[in-house]
């Protein structure tokens, strides 16, 4: 049965509401006060909160302000039933994250119908998010044993070979099975690492005082850690001689470590699906409201059907091309910029090219126009 929460001071608005919801079939449970109204929401975790807003010890908007501050409560819908009807009280609430706002006096229908608009787009919500939840699992049960497995294949191989058979190796052979142990223990950990955060990634998303958090965050001289990131990359793949770099000094509306993590997957996907001896592009620009980020190279590219279907634990053309990965790179990416309110755009042509942009809003506009040029 579907719980729904009534905090409301005056007794007799607060009976009239239990009667009319438990004669629709609803669990009501009531709260004459904002504080105990809180205390109940956050036992109980409710459906659904009708809440007024004047109450004495702590009024509507602090009880909302409360649950949206905490991951298990900041998702129950909640509406307010206040008598104040000026703009400013609806924007308040509003801003604060409520679902609905009825004036008094209002009529039970008007009730039963917000209550039914609001469950019904809550368990959309919810049906969307199962969904991808099980598509995730299901890429997950496709792709990740098959990433674990062939790094530890390396590593395992070549270890039992220096167990067993010691004193039939050389120095070279040796120094060549250390360096394939070392490889696989590498790309093994990256996976890992991977995984654990973008996981976490998913966990901020759910919770809207998290994703405050990161969008505060800044980073100052920008143009060294793409440069570096870049290079590293390049280095990886023994390619430094095709990496481009048209930078700017700038300060970007991203954490170091998520700046970092963006420049080193785009990077490392650039490098690993181009031919050596093609360029690898990078560069960097800053225009009136937001900062782009762009890398590009000359190779296999995606066609626009792979582009709408990027997402984690997702490859394509394995049948053909030899990859390495579980896809969690630029699903990671994506992530990070929708946790910035950017927006991740690719350009792909089969066979040519693929140009990938970050583009990221500043959080106070500059005054200038672009600088730089996009490669």
């Amino acid at each position: 049965m579907i719980r729904i929460l009534v905090i409301e001071d005056e007794d007799a608005i607060r009976e009239n509401l239990i009667d009319l919801l438990e004669i629709s079939n609803f669990e009501a449970l009531s709260a004459d006060n904002g504080k105990t109204g809180l205390e109940l929401a956050t036992q109980l975790c409710p459906d659904l909160i009708l809440c007024d807003v004047m109450m004495p010890e702590m009024d509507g908007y602090e009880v909302l302000a409360h649950l949206r501050s905490h991951p298990h409560t900041a998702t129950i819908p909640f509406i307010f039933l206040s008598a104040k009807a000026d703009r400013p009280d609806l924007r308040q609430g509003m801003n604060l994250g409520a679902d609905d706002y009825l004036t008094k006096p209002y009529t039970p229908d008007e009730i039963l119908g917000a209550i039914a608009s609001r469950l019904e787009k809550h368990q959309q919500v919810q049906n969307n998010l199962q969904t991808k939840l099980n598509e995730l699992r299901s890429n997950i049960a496709y792709s990740l044993p098959h990433e674990f497995r062939t790094p530890l294949n390396s590593i395992l191989g070549f270890s039992e070979l220096l167990v067993r058979h010691p004193e039939k190796l050389n120095p070279t052979d040796i120094q060549e099975m250390a360096d394939g142990i070392h490889r696989a223990g590498q790309r093994l950990y990256r996976l890992i690492q991977n995984f654990l955060l973008y996981t976490d990634l998913e966990l901020v998303l759910s919770s809207p005082e998290s994703v405050t958090q990161w969008r505060q965050q800044t980073t100052p001289y920008s143009q060294v850690i793409i440069q570096n990131a870049s290079i590293r990359q390049a280095q990886a793949a023994n390619r430094e001689q095709d990496l481009e770099l048209n930078l700017i000094e700038t300060d970007v509306p991203l954490s170091a470590t998520s700046l970092q993590k963006i420049v080193e997957e785009l990077t490392n996907n650039a490098f690993k699906f181009s031919k050596a001896g093609t360029p690898v592009k990078v560069s960097s620009q800053i225009g009136p409201s937001t900062f782009k980020l762009a890398v590009s190279d000359r190779g296999r590219g995606m066609s626009r059907e792979q582009v709408a279907n990027l997402g984690a634990y997702m490859q394509f053309e394995r049948d053909y091309y030899e990859q390495q990965g579980s896809g969690l790179g630029l699903a990671i990416v994506k992530r990070l910029v929708e946790l910035h309110q950017g927006r991740l755009k690719i350009e792909s042509i089969p066979q040519q090219q693929t140009l990938v942009q970050v583009i990221i809003p500043l959080l106070s506009p500059t005054p200038n126009g672009d600088r730089d040029l996009e490669p």
